[in-house]
């Protein structure tokens, strides 16, 4: 029987053997690094620091359809995805376009995208949604490319779900869960992530599926058994249904009392008379970036795909000195889930409440046009339609001139700037300044020096056009708004009446 070396032998070999500063270092290596001298006199079969740190499979503990990895040698990787499409309308251009934007998704997502495969049908097919026969060539390509999961561009119904995985044999997800997936990523706000949990449950409930039918029943209540057993029970199933619907239930009243506190800033803010400025767009098109430009908010920004959804507000100032509030909101995509647009409706309703939209597209997208139908798809639906837009091309400085040449043509209200160099900034600050509605009433009045307050509720809530400061008070002319005006109304001099 060989006998294996003391820890004390070893310390003294490594402090002989490396310099000082490196002795830390070799310690730390040392149930990692092979030595023939320490490693060969050791007990039994050791594993080659390759093999020992390589990803190995465990039969028995799967929690997809293939086996994870062993907890104590798992590390972190990259899902590896083959992207489907099925082409239904538009050019052969739009539907690569779209597979693109899903292939981005699927990076911000963490996924490793393998390869992208799109076929050409008059509608998806209603079990497979590409059809048995393309199933069997996607099946091969899976293998081929060594992918573990296949995602889908298009919303899968239950039974394609599950009709497909039984042919690729690996897990298949559609563009509803992955977007979000992104979305649960990237909350970071209560409010956030009840929202996100809540489209998530709302997803997840008509494709639960039971596994197997040892829980497949469960008896009746009563005392003692009895009569009040006897019944079929109810399913598992039907057991995660109801739980679900009960948590959608406690999520919803949750959101509800988080809507309130936003509903009242929201008020305290009209009754001061500030006007608001939401900041709408597609994912991406620097609507963040602007923010920041415009009021220094200090924002996250990132090259990603929805890398902010908790919405912000900051206070803003026109160049002629009116105050305004500038919200940014989620971002917005082609397709957005209809779960997200209804767990998110109280944060769109900052576009809905606001009196002036910035509607921020990418000029250096290869179509622009397409972003700008999928934000208006949007507002259609949380009922932001009457409220003034202004179209604002970013990204000037990367843009094909043609492109912004004609996306300025196309749109009446719209103007091309770039958050990044500040190219525009000016113009658009002197344009928000213009379309902000203005107060209703223009009045000249002589304030004596003791009601001071109205001087200041002039500045803040109405527009000063000048302001003289006299032997008996302050001569102001403002525009401001009925209820300021009936206020001022004593101290208008009568020769104004």
């Amino acid at each position: 029987m060989t006998s294996s070396s003391s820890p004390s032998q070893d310390t003294k070999r490594l402090a002989h053997d490396y310099p000082e500063g490196l002795r830390a270092d070799a310690l730390m290596e040392e149930d990692v690094a092979w030595s023939h001298e320490i490693d060969g006199e050791r007990d039994g079969d050791q594993f080659d620091r390759s093999e020992r740190a390589a990803l190995r499979r465990v039969a028995g503990l799967s929690t997809e359809l293939q086996d994870v990895t062993e907890v104590e040698y798992r590390q972190l990787r990259l899902e590896r995805v083959v992207l489907v499409g099925v082409w239904t309308s538009g050019t052969v251009q739009d539907a690569e376009n779209s597979l693109a934007e899903l292939a981005a998704l699927a990076e911000t997502a963490g996924a490793l995208v393998l390869d992208g495969v799109i076929q050409r049908r008059d509608k998806p097919d209603a079990a497979t949604y590409i059809g048995s026969g393309k199933a069997d060539e996607l099946r091969d390509i899976v293998l081929e490319s060594g992918a573990d999961t296949v995602i889908c561009d298009g919303e899968l119904s239950p039974g394609q779900l599950i009709h497909l995985e039984d042919v690729v044999k690996v897990k298949v997800i559609d563009r509803t869960a992955l977007i979000l997936d992104i979305f649960a990523q990237h909350a970071k706000s209560r409010e956030g992530k009840a929202q996100v949990a809540l489209a998530q449950m709302q997803y997840m409930l008509p494709r639960l599926r039971g596994w197997g039918q040892s829980l497949s029943r469960q008896m009746g209540g009563g005392k003692g058994g009895g009569l009040a057993t006897r019944g079929p029970g109810e399913t598992k199933i039907e057991t995660d249904r109801r739980r679900i619907r009960e948590k959608m239930a406690k999520m919803r009243r949750e959101i509800a009392e988080m809507k309130t506190g936003r509903d009242i800033k929201r008020k305290e803010r009209k009754r001061h008379r500030v006007p608001s400025v939401a900041i709408a767009g597609y994912t991406n098109a620097g609507k963040s970036s602007l923010l920041n430009r415009l009021t220094g908010a200090g924002v996250l920004v990132e090259n990603a795909l929805f890398a902010t959804l908790d919405p912000t507000v900051r206070r803003a100032e026109t160049p002629g000195g009116r105050l305004y509030t500038l919200a940014d909101t989620v971002g917005f995509v082609r397709h957005l889930p209809h779960h997200l647009v209804e767990a998110f409706r109280s944060t769109m309703e900052e576009v809905g409440e606001s009196d002036l939209i910035l509607h921020v597209v990418d000029g250096s997208h290869p179509n622009p046009e397409e972003q700008l139908a999928a934000v208006r798809e949007v507002i259609r639906d949380v009922g932001a339609t009457d409220v003034p837009e202004i179209v604002v091309v970013n990204k000037a400085d990367a843009a094909d001139p043609l492109v912004l040449q004609r996306l300025l043509r196309i749109e009446k209200r719209s103007i091309a700037v770039s958050a990044r160099t500040g190219q525009g900034i000016a113009e658009l600050l002197a344009l928000i300044d213009d379309e902000l509605p203005r107060p209703a009433v223009e009045i000249e009045a002589l304030v004596p020096y003791t009601h001071g307050k109205l001087v200041a509720r002039a500045h803040d809530e109405g527009e000063v056009i000048s302001a003289e400061h006299t032997a008996e008070g302050t001569l102001l002319k403002a525009r401001v708004h009925e209820e300021l005006a009936a206020d001022l109304a004593p101290y208008v001099p009568a020769a104004a009446l």
